[in-house]
């Protein structure tokens, strides 16, 4: 199977795609926005994106492309996320003056800089791609910040590890397709909905799970586009398809303005 994926090889996305389909050949697409394109085309089968980091926070843009893209969430997963300084061979510490990496990923080391002062951090397309780009440009003042089997990949030093603020640093992506398809072992649903902006709404919307005892695992808040000052809410319920979430959601449907179950799926284990 085809599995799009914004970055390169190696990169933290191309880890969750290898594991979350068996023997994926992998698309490496240079934007998100290409790599919803690559769905819609039929270039590739599925895709897998990164949708919340336990430091950085959620992923918006993502958020904001699975409301307004006709997917369906199928699978998730939690990567453990270990960030590492790369560099050319024979590059030392003293000469860089700047690292590399995708805004989120350097997001999460943020100590790392504070300590470094002389080091500026400077936002790349792509953790894995940023480490290509030194190598392949013979880069001896940049670093990158990305993983082992990235520098593996391309020839790259490590020069530190360990470079995330926590220890307990995962990202959560989502395996999505066109398909609509719920697997029997699906025990979690994931939902975007707006709201009317009257007194209690957001109160009455959660209520309908709270009255079906049925568990929020997170909610978010995300502005809709055009419309400033109005939020659309994502919320996990730890529930798959059944008799109880089916009616919480039909009782959601009379309050908001409008409901979009995004997927239900099994709930990820912790890979390390």
């Amino acid at each position: 199977m085809k599995v799009a994926i914004q970055g390169e090889r190696g990169a933290f996305s191309h880890q969750a795609a290898l594991h979350l389909v068996r023997g994926a050949e992998v698309l490496a697409c240079a934007t998100s926005i290409q790599v919803f394109d690559a769905l819609e085309s039929r270039r590739a089968a599925a895709a897998v994106i990164p949708v919340e980091n336990t430091l950085a926070g959620p992923v918006g843009e993502h958020l904001d492309l699975l409301l307004e893209r006709d997917v369906f969430i199928h699978a998730e997963m939690r990567l453990r996320i270990a960030h590492n300084l790369i560099v050319a061979p024979g590059t030392k510490l003293k000469e860089v003056r700047q690292v590399l990496s995708h805004p989120v990923a350097l997001d999460q080391c943020r100590n790392f800089f504070r300590r470094h002062r002389g080091i500026s951090a400077v936002p790349f397309y792509d953790t894995a791609g940023s480490v290509k780009h030194i190598l392949s440009q013979g880069l001896r003042d940049t670093a990158a910040i990305a993983s082992s089997q990235a520098a593996k990949e391309y020839g790259g030093k490590v020069l530190m590890s360990g470079l995330e603020d926590d220890k307990r640093n995962f990202t959560r992506f989502f395996l999505i397709d066109k398909k609509k398809g719920i697997s029997s072992k699906a025990d979690k649903t994931s939902v975007v909905f707006s709201l009317k902006n009257v007194s209690g709404a957001l109160f009455k919307a959660l209520s309908v799970f709270a009255l079906r005892d049925l568990d929020l695992s997170k909610i978010e808040s995300r502005p809709v586009r055009g419309k400033p000052w109005e939020y659309c809410f994502y919320v996990d319920v730890l529930r798959g398809d059944d008799p109880a979430m089916r009616l919480a959601l039909k009782h959601l449907e009379e309050i908001a303005g409008f409901v979009k179950v995004l997927g239900v799926y099994p709930r990820a284990k912790v890979s390390k």
